[in-house]
């Protein structure tokens, strides 16, 4: 079965701070990890502990999408904040985040 994926207004605005290659390679590995399977932990997938943000982390290099899924009424993956990891530090929207 394969998943919706759906952009928050606010990952929206995320992707838009980004550079277009970086929106692109974003939005292309988005579709290709997270449409079958969005909950099985891999090398780039990982269940995060309880934060304010989303219980799943997608690495894209140095890109990270947070994103939840959501199985009924039916299969959508929604993707809540685009951030990028700088050195030991996650920028989401052009704030620093802790999570």
């Amino acid at each position: 079965m394969a998943f919706e994926i759906c952009y928050s207004p606010e990952a929206v605005d995320h992707l838009l701070a980004l550079t277009k290659f970086e929106q692109t390679t974003d939005l292309d590995q988005v579709e290709q990890q997270l449409t079958h399977q969005p909950q099985l932990p891999t090398r780039r997938r990982k269940l995060l502990r309880p934060n304010s943000i989303a219980p799943w982390e997608l690495r894209l290099g140095d890109l990270r999408v947070f994103y939840e899924v959501q199985e009924q009424p039916s299969s959508v993956v929604n993707v809540k904040a685009v951030g990028k990891k700088i050195g030991s530090q996650l920028w989401i929207g052009g704030e620093r985040i802790d999570l």
